[in-house]
């Protein structure tokens, strides 16, 4: 099974989430209709990256690095440099 770390944005909000899973479009869905945390505050969350790893536990650890940036700048340059 593959576990994925993934980038959302919200232009109502004007921000970036950054989380882990097993199924992206399961997840997304679930940001966008039954979530209740800090994603229930809009509801035009769209997908911009994400990247696949073989464990959960280096999902979780790419997920916790970059969040650990902080930095909107490092963020934008990861999601442009997938195009």
């Amino acid at each position: 099974m593959n576990y994925y770390t993934y980038i959302l944005y919200s232009a109502k909000l004007n921000r970036y989430y950054i989380g882990s899973t097993e199924n992206v479009s399961t997840r997304l869905k679930e940001h966008l209709w039954k979530h209740k945390g800090f994603t229930a505050k809009a509801k035009d969350w769209e997908l911009k990256y994400s990247e696949i790893f073989e464990t959960k536990m280096e999902a979780r650890k790419r997920e916790t690095q970059m969040k650990k940036w902080k930095s909107r700048i490092m963020l934008e340059k990861l999601i442009h440099s997938q195009l």
